[in-house]
Formats: C-alpha cells, structure tokens, sequence
C-alpha cells in the first residue's frame, strides 16, 4: 500500500485487520505489515499488507518492497488535489520498480467528507482506467466500503492467478510468498487453506 503521507494507508489497513481508526494522524516510518484471514467464496486467505511511509525520504527503502508484491493499492485523499495528482508518479514506481503483471488498485480515502471533495469519483475511476487499475472510494473513518474493497481484491487476485479451478486434490495449497512463488505450487499440504 503507496500513497502520499497523509492519504490514511495506516488507518486503511487498521481498520481492516483491526476495526480500530485512531483520529490523530502520526507519520508512518519505513516500513509495517499487518495480516488477516480473509473468507473469500469459500476459499481462506491469508493477506500480507505491507504499509509504507509515504514521505520522500522512505522512498527509496519502500520501492525495494515492489517486486516481491502481487498487488499494489496507490491511495490518495480525495479532499487532497495534490495526492491525486501524485498517483502519476507512484505509478511510475510501481513501473520501474514492480513486476509486470503486478495488480494494480487505486483508492481514495475519506469518502465521508463529501462537502471536502476536490476530486470527483468520475475522474478518479477514468485515471484508474489509463493505468491499468481498478478504482475504489473507501472511508476508513466510517468503515466505508473497507471490506468490500480487500474482498473484491482479493477475488481479481484469485482469477488472476486461476485460484478459483477447483482441483481435484483438495489438500493442494497455495503459498504465493515472494521468497517461494516459484516452487510452493508444486508442494502439497494437508491444510486446505491458501495464503498469499
């Protein structure tokens, strides 16, 4: 998860994995990551959310996460021109830096404060569209639309990788961990879980 600092990465991924949202805004440093279990259409997933700092100075330690992702969320205020019109060169980053088929998101933030907009959804959707992305308005203030974006992400992510063909092993599980993308799918476990 990029953004500008202050977009509320953080308070995204806090209230997803936590249902918590803290008002006081603290900068995030280098880099965290938070996990949950996700039931998606009878498949148990296991998310890895890498939250990362979004200050200039950060930029070269997060862009070195890019490559091991199989998805990357650019998330922008929308009542903050400024982070929408930085979505550019986030995404410039995610091309340089992360693999070719990575999948691509972009959020914005804080749909609660509607009369505060200066970005409008529309505009918003058809840059996603040029680049490639999938858009979602979200309010971690209000717990607006937070699950069905991870969810809906999560299900692209499961058609994009043919998770969803069932096999006729049960037991097969899928780890899509950067360490071990290449060999894991080949080894079985007992566990009917996939993570990634």
């Amino acid at each position: 998860m990029i953004g500008d600092s202050g977009v509320g990465k953080t308070s995204l991924i806090m209230r997803f994995t936590k249902n918590i949202f803290h008002s006081e805004f603290l900068n995030s440093i280098g880099v965290d990551f938070k996990s949950k279990d996700l039931r998606v259409d009878g498949k148990r997933i296991k998310l890895q959310i890498w939250d990362t700092a979004g200050q200039e100075r950060y930029r070269t330690i997060t862009s070195s996460y890019y490559k091991g992702a199989h998805a990357i969320v650019v998330v922008f205020d929308i009542t903050n021109r400024s982070s929408f019109e930085h979505i550019l060169r986030w995404m410039e980053d995610i091309n340089k830096y992360a693999k070719e088929n990575v999948l691509k998101f972009v959020v914005g933030n804080k749909s609660d404060l509607i009369q505060e907009r200066e970005v409008k959804y529309e505009e918003a959707r058809a840059l996603a569209s040029e680049m490639n992305a999938t858009y979602f308005n979200v309010s971690a203030k209000e717990n607006e639309n937070i699950n069905e974006f991870f969810e809906s992400a999560t299900r692209i992510f499961l058609i994009k990788y043919n998770l969803y063909v069932e096999e006729e092993n049960e037991n097969k599980k899928v780890t899509l961990d950067r360490r071990q993308s290449r060999s894991s799918t080949k080894r079985k476990s007992k566990n009917k879980d996939e993570e990634c």
